[in-house]
């Protein structure tokens, strides 16, 4: 049976930085995960903490889970990834996201059109910085280098970094739910960041995935929940579920909705999302199928969930990410995934 690596999701920040980062982190290290994630929406950063823990850490993989692509250019995103990999020594994942219209227009004042060229370009100009082959240029409509357009002063000349980067194959990872955004990914990054994935519907991905390279990892998020009481156990599942395909997107376009639905709950959705718009929060909750909430968790008691696990270890799922909100529980994941 194939052996899983673990990961330990600590998000982005509420209003206040958590209190234990540094213990958790060095307690999974010790327990033996392999990675630790962090992420950003309209707050914290994802690589700020990174930089933080890269210094009291040894082993364990530094990854962002996602950096926004409007938050940065690629030259800015390609010399925050290569000194970050420098100073952990080469522990560096780069997680990478498109993230959604309403905050990439909402907070950056960007458009979000073209989603998925602008993703291929982003990616192609920090492998060419990486590289560190040539002075770097890109003529894509997304981005110019060097820069010709309106304002331009006509001085801009390619230019290759001064420093050299400790690998030149960071690797990328890319956060995608659509179809052809997850076969993109397959055909140019080195890893995948799902939002869902079901280890009982795994049609729902198999086509987009059928280029990926030998190598490609991906590391699924999903939430654990020890308990006895199933039921009770959901229930956060299911208020997580209502929430990003009821209220997280427009009525007419939101991502999370249309990924549910194609893994077969397309009319569940269309309740969903009508409950949540209409502020009926906990009848959208309610909406949520038992099914769906336990296919993509792990709930129940430990022995249920040890068993449940057998079924992620028959897809292409490498690692699964976790969150913990105590040492104790770092370690009983350890225990359940690791052995």
């Amino acid at each position: 049976m194939k052996e899983l690596k673990l990961g330990l999701a600590l998000g982005y920040w509420g209003a206040q930085p958590p209190k234990n980062l540094i213990p958790m982190v060095q307690q999974a290290e010790r327990l033996g995960y392999d990675t630790v994630w962090t992420a950003e929406a309209y707050g914290s950063d994802a690589i700020t903490p990174l930089a933080y823990l890269a210094s009291v850490t040894e082993r364990i993989r530094l990854g962002t889970g996602i950096c926004q692509l409007s938050a940065r250019s690629p030259a800015a995103m390609a010399m925050t990834a290569m000194t970050l990999d420098h100073l952990s020594r080469g522990r560096f994942i780069l997680g990478l996201g498109v993230s959604g219209p309403q905050v990439v227009e909402g907070w950056y004042g960007q458009a979000f059109s073209k989603p998925l060229a602008r993703t291929r370009e982003y990616i192609d100009i920090i492998r060419q910085i990486l590289a560190r082959e040539a002075p770097v240029t890109n003529d894509g409509p997304h981005y110019t280098l060097p820069y010709t357009g309106e304002g331009s002063w006509g001085l801009g000349k390619p230019l290759k970094s001064i420093t050299h980067p400790l690998r030149a194959d960071i690797p990328i990872f890319l956060g995608a739910e659509g179809p052809k955004n997850v076969a993109m990914t397959a055909e140019i990054a080195d890893g995948w960041l799902p939002l869902y994935y079901s280890p009982y519907r795994q049609d729902v991905y198999s086509a987009a995935l059928s280029n990926a390279k030998p190598g490609f990892e991906i590391s699924q998020s999903v939430v654990v929940n020890v308990t006895d009481d199933l039921a009770a156990g959901l229930l956060p599942i299911k208020h997580m579920l209502a929430l990003y395909v009821g209220g997280m997107g427009a009525k007419d376009r939101n991502f999370h909705k249309e990924l549910v639905s194609r893994m077969g709950f397309e009319a569940e959705t269309e309740k969903i999302q009508d409950l949540y718009l209409a502020g009926k929060k906990q009848e959208a909750a309610m909406a949520v199928p038992d099914q769906l909430a336990d296919e993509i968790a792990l709930v129940g008691s430990a022995d249920r969930i040890r068993d449940r696990i057998q079924a992620w270890r028959e897809t292409p799922i490498t690692a699964l990410t976790v969150s913990a909100r105590s040492e104790t529980e770092l370690a009983l994941l350890a225990d359940l995934v690791l052995g």
